[in-house]
């Protein structure tokens, strides 16, 4: 038996295949997705999802969004998602600093956009980590 997983961002389909198992990072912790899994709506907390597929494992980064389990078919709805090839360290720390750098200069910011700043820095260490992770 297998999954199927499709991992969408408002820009882009980031992930479409067949797999064995995914771990979802959610608001509430890990959860392990199996076949046969039961019907399921959960809020996605930026970190690192993990997709095995026979004896690899791929790592994605996600941002905010939600996943969905219905049957054998996993879709997640992503702020923001990257497979960790296409993943840039550079241009990640570079991204990361400035947004650090506008969080300490803000005194009286919008907390709209505060927040917003806050995730683009949560979402760029899991980035980092992901890419980092087989050093």
């Amino acid at each position: 038996m297998s999954l199927i997983l499709e991992i969408v961002t408002p820009e882009a389909k980031v992930y479409a295949d067949t797999i064995d198992s995914v771990v979802i990072p959610t608001v509430e912790g890990e959860i392990g997705i199996l076949p046969g899994h039961i019907p399921l709506l959960t809020q996605i907390e930026s970190g690192e999802l993990r997709v095995t597929k026979g004896n690899s494992i791929q790592w994605l980064a996600v941002g905010g969004g939600f996943a969905q389990i219905d049957g054998d078919t996993v879709r997640v709805l992503a702020e923001h998602a990257i497979t960790e090839e296409k993943i840039d360290e550079n241009a990640v720390e570079v991204a990361m600093k400035r947004a650090e750098q506008e969080l300490k200069a803000a005194n009286d910011m919008d907390p709209q956009q505060y927040e917003h700043l806050q995730s683009l820095v949560r979402y760029s260490g899991v980035q980092l980590a992901v890419k980092r992770r087989r050093r």
